[in-house]
């Protein structure tokens, strides 16, 4: 019997689950949720650019959604900017009954490093609809869980971890949040949202307290740390338009202290153009982007990962494989018990794909 889901968003991540929902036999489409008006009303395939029409079409209804009772909605409305109105949608899921699978609300990828305000009101709903929830992605997610998870099962002693996203951004078209996040385009004196304190340690905190409490040690303290490098000529690229003087690069990264020293690193490297910040690291080969983990250790394990190929540029890769994440959790997550779960508490082979 397949599995009924709803996919809740049709935007950057939303199209592919959406698209990917469609295509995947075990699992059938019974609602879609939009929230643009030119968007309600038309059919699923249309908006994630299938041309077989399935039937259904998109409502900005929650309760006609809620009354689906489908075993999974998969939740992928950007969340982090408006997230008490997310955690509200969230819940009511969770509460009548439907798992949820979700992108967003990244504080979530491990549950236990969360705040209460975030954490409690979903696990009272999960307790009354008997329902489970999982957030994941790519990152946060699989480059600082599953990742660095792999390296250390080849390791007979780790003495630090360090992971990286190093990646160019150019051709990523989202100026408006991810662009805005990261402060690129504006003056090295504006503090975009992301390096307020304590914002990143909320987001990658997470991963590394998941690592230390599978490697049975104590986080002391998590560390903050960023840096940004400023154009000196235009850049044009798909994000946006970079004047001189204008922050064209970013470099951030948490740091979990243990024993006194930086042990588990999560850091990103993230610029417009190739030639920004030359002195930065680079992903190898002259690839555009890279998922790295690190172990220095006995033994030591390097591992990097590509998204993308000659015909999927690697931003939009890193979007389709968001989306995949999520999806190909969904029998996982269904099958579960009860409660906000983890990567740590699901069966690994969360995988799927279609040979031609």
């Amino acid at each position: 019997m397949s599995l009924r889901v709803i996919q809740f968003s049709t935007g950057n991540v939303g199209r592919h689950s959406l698209r990917s929902i469609i295509n995947r036999p075990g699992l059938e489409l019974v609602g879609v949720h939009a929230s643009s008006p030119d968007k309600v009303g038309r059919d699923a395939a249309e908006l994630c650019g299938l041309d077989a029409a399935t039937g259904i079409t998109a409502t900005d209804d929650l309760q006609a959604l809620l009354a689906l009772k489908a075993d999974c909605v998969v939740y992928t409305s950007q969340a982090e900017t408006r997230p008490q109105a997310a955690l509200a949608d969230i819940t009511a899921f969770l509460a009548a009954g439907t798992n949820v699978v979700a992108t967003s609300l990244v504080w979530l990828v491990y549950p236990p490093h969360a705040d209460a305000w975030l954490r409690e009101p979903i696990e009272a709903a999960c307790a009354a609809g008997g329902t489970t929830m999982f957030v994941n992605g790519i990152d946060p997610g699989f480059s600082g869980d599953l990742l660095p998870l792999a390296a250390l099962s080849l390791t007979e002693r780790a003495d630090e971890i360090l992971v990286q996203e190093i990646f160019d951004y150019g051709t990523y078209d989202d100026a408006a949040f991810t662009g805005a996040s990261f402060g690129f385009g504006t003056t090295p004196d504006t503090v975009p949202a992301l390096f307020l304190p304590g914002v990143l340690a909320s987001i990658w905190g997470g991963p590394i307290r998941l690592l230390a409490d599978r490697l049975g040690v104590q986080v002391e303290e998590l560390r903050e740390r960023h840096e940004t490098w400023t154009a000196t000529e235009t850049i044009t690229c798909t994000m946006m338009t970079v004047e001189p003087g204008q922050v064209a690069a970013a470099r951030f990264a948490v740091e979990g202290i243990v024993h006194g020293r930086p042990a588990i690193v999560m850091e990103h490297v993230n610029r417009l153009t190739a030639q920004a910040a030359p002195e930065w690291p680079f992903p190898p080969d002259g690839r555009p982007g890279v998922h790295r983990v690190v172990v220095r250790g006995v033994p030591g394990v390097e591992i990097n990962t590509h998204v993308g190929d000659e015909s999927t540029d690697h931003n939009m890769a890193g979007v389709i494989a968001t989306a995949a994440k999520a999806v190909n959790a969904i029998p996982a997550v269904c099958a579960a018990p009860p409660g906000l779960t983890h990567l740590s508490d699901l069966p690994v082979a969360q995988a799927h794909g279609l040979m031609p």
